[in-house]
């Protein structure tokens, strides 16, 4: 039978290498806090045997593995645009089963974690990289990156009682920092506003504003940063260049998140689907002679011709077919008559 063996907490000399999670994130693998709960779970080996703790440093010289998967080497710090759409989760998988950014990303990207996140109902960009130390730093309030939303919302406000945002304030004993609002204009029932934050709490903007009598029913994201939105289209990626982020990170940030600018480029295939099993019942094709003898017939395919089929389906001339029933519209109205053309 296959057995484990369990690694000592730390196999190499502490003033060495850097901690496991950490270069699992670094390799664009997971970010640090999901390295640590595979490791936990005892998906991850070091030479050859199983660890349970993230208080491990490694080196070059050891070989990790990941679901019996070896870890590649370290890439480029990437990071890519993102116009994400309504409807889809930030997250890799959803307990609920609710579709997910990283599903509707192109299959040809390196493996990328988002920096923050997006909740379902709000769209608009969003940053994602394949270098979870550089996530992380992005994150931090501390880093004071603006992040800057277009907000429709249902209501009435005035640049007055907006401009008093600036000193922050407290919902439901959560804290928010400064934030910036402009009201750009009325339209219809709803305001259009900008929005300027920089810590990026929970529904932040949706719960700041509702505290005004505002009920958020768009929101958008059009900056974080540096980086703008600009013309991307919904749902379409595109990578910055690699001279482009080093000139917006800057030398402290670029030290601070420990990027890595001098790793090779490497490109990523996309994965082939998979195939369907030679066992598995054709989408369309007639049941077996065994279904048929043990009655199990599956309506995977048309069903067969019925002599009066060609009647139904070629009335006389004279045959007027009546709805019992007037047709709705899509609204729900009764459908318009028209007069017919002459014949």
């Amino acid at each position: 039978m296959p057995y484990i063996v369990l690694m000592p907490e730390k196999t190499t000399d502490d003033k060495q290498g850097e901690r496991i999670a950490k270069v699992m994130a670094r390799a664009g693998l997971a970010s640090r806090r999901e390295a640590e709960a595979w490791i936990a779970a005892g998906r991850v080996t070091v030479n050859g045997a199983v660890i349970t703790s993230p208080a491990l440093n490694v080196t070059p010289s050891d070989r990790i593995v990941v679901d019996g998967v070896p870890l590649r080497a370290r890439e480029r710090t990437r990071l890519f645009r993102y116009h994400k759409p309504r409807g889809l989760v930030t997250t890799h998988s959803d307990p609920q089963g609710r579709p997910t950014i990283f599903r509707a990303l192109p299959k040809d990207l390196p493996r990328l974690v988002s920096i923050g996140r997006l909740d379902i109902n709000t769209e608009g960009l969003l940053l994602l990289t394949n270098d979870g130390g550089l996530a992380r730093v992005l994150e931090l309030p501390a880093t004071g990156w603006l992040r800057r939303y277009r907000v429709r919302a249902l209501g009435r406000v005035t640049q007055e009682v907006l401009d008093r945002l600036r000193a922050g304030l407290t919902v439901a004993g959560v804290h928010y920092g400064p934030i910036e609002a402009t009201l750009d204009r009325e339209q219809g029932a709803n305001v259009w506003l900008t929005v300027g934050i920089r810590e990026g709490k929970n529904r932040e903007v949706r719960k700041v504003l509702e505290t005004l009598g505002l009920k958020v029913n768009r929101l958008i994201r059009v900056a974080f940063g540096p980086f703008e939105l600009g013309d991307l289209d919904d749902g379409q990626v595109e990578e910055v260049a690699t001279e482009d982020l080093r000139a917006a990170l800057g030398p402290e940030l670029i030290k601070q998140a420990e990027a890595d600018f001098a790793a090779p480029l490497i490109e990523h295939e996309a994965q082939p689907k998979k195939r369907p099993s030679p066992s598995a019942p054709r989408r369309g094709a007639p049941p077996s002679p065994r279904e048929r003898r043990e009655g199990d017939v599956r309506r995977t395919g048309p069903r067969a011709a019925r002599p009066d089929d060609k009647l139904r389906r070629e009335p006389d001339a004279g045959h007027v077919r009546k709805h019992k029933h007037h047709r709705r519209d899509r609204s729900g109205g009764p459908r318009p008559k028209y007069p017919r053309p002459p014949s």
